[in-house]
């Protein structure tokens, strides 16, 4: 088992979450994983740092933690070349610390800085999957030319390469996503908050993706995001969670949705439900138990997001009264499996 910390960029500032993964990290956290956002979930008082520079800056802040994104998009604001040379930097200042969380993206973050149009999920998954490929080759081969589909190198090749390969998670809220995790991914990335049978269809898919190119899906790492607001004071614990009002909106009332300041205003028509996909208590015994579930049905990989404006509140709270309960029932320290194993 591992245990880690999500930095919310959309929901803080560069310098601030910088020290808040520090603090993370310093309270027995293993993993940091940021997310890569053009435009925040809301547009007065979001954040957006630029995770690339972010990332650099924390490597040289921290000692031992594990450091990636979860999740960018290689497909349309960043080129795959770009992405497989920053990432290859980071690897070189960080052996052995570093992974990169992809996913196929969303409208609110790829579409407002390219003014491309939105491509549906299949076009996105085949986009993601071609970047992959050309990151991969970027990474272990010379004066690379490709021509696929949706990108083109010539003679182009990534000078500074680190000794470890670096491990891709893939994220995925669909089965085919997860097909596609389960054939190419070091690692699967999901979020908590669902149908418990999702969850179990999900992994599934994950391992028959797995089978299907050959490889031991228990040597994929099973990653899941858990929001969890914590707090002694159960009703700041609640609302806590006001600014994350958008991950409880439906599909149907955020769909098509490219704009900051219009998700804002569909989140805030639904405050009263902010809470329901986080764990929300007061009682570390009930936080333990709730998330007792993810863990049976097969990740291994936990990592918190904790909604307040106080991280270091949450920070401190929760890694003294509810990961020691974490490690005692669950365990810690298990390695990640290496990149490339079974595949």
């Amino acid at each position: 088992m591992k245990y880690g910390y999500k930095a919310s960029a959309e929901q803080f500032g560069p310098r601030a979450l910088v020290d808040y993964s520090m603090l993370a990290e310093e309270l027995g956290l293993e993993t940091i994983a940021v997310s890569d956002h053009f435009q925040p979930w809301r547009h007065h008082g979001g954040h957006t740092p630029a995770v690339l520079p972010w990332l650099g800056a924390l490597g040289e802040r921290t000692r031992q933690a594990t450091l990636g994104t979860s999740v960018l998009t290689p497909t349309m604001r960043y080129h795959p070349s770009v992405v497989a040379q920053a990432f290859a930097t980071l690897a070189c200042l960080n052996p052995g610390r570093v992974f990169l969380g992809v996913g196929t993206g969303e409208a609110l973050n790829e579409t407002p800085a390219t003014a491309g149009e939105w491509p549906g999920p299949k076009e996105r998954r085949l986009m993601l999957r071609e970047s992959l490929e050309l990151i991969r080759k970027l990474w272990s081969e010379d004066r690379v030319t490709f021509e696929g589909e949706y990108y083109r190198t010539d003679r182009a090749t990534i000078y500074d390469r680190p000794e470890q390969q670096i491990p891709i998670y893939l994220a995925a809220s669909g089965p085919l996503a997860a097909k596609l995790a389960g054939r190419v991914g070091d690692g699967y990335i999901a979020t908590s908050g669902k149908d418990p049978q999702l969850y179990r269809d999900l992994l599934a898919a994950l391992a028959e993706g797995a089978a299907a190119a050959g490889r031991d899906v228990h040597r994929i790492d099973r990653f899941i995001e858990i929001k969890v607001s914590y707090d002694k004071d159960v009703r700041y614990a609640e609302e806590a969670c006001h600014f994350w009002a958008p991950l409880a909106l439906r599909p149907e009332e955020k769909t098509g949705i490219d704009d900051a300041l219009e998700m804002e205003q569909a989140a805030d028509r639904i405050l009263d439900r902010a809470h329901t996909r986080f764990i929300v208590s007061d009682d570390p015994e009930e936080v333990v138990e709730r998330i007792a579930p993810y863990v049976e049905v097969g990740f291994n990989h936990l990592v918190f997001h904790g909604p307040g404006h106080d991280q270091e509140r949450f920070l401190r709270g929760f890694c003294t009264d509810v990961l020691p309960r974490l490690h005692e029932r669950f365990g810690r320290g298990a390695s990640t499996p290496s990149p490339g194993e079974g595949r």
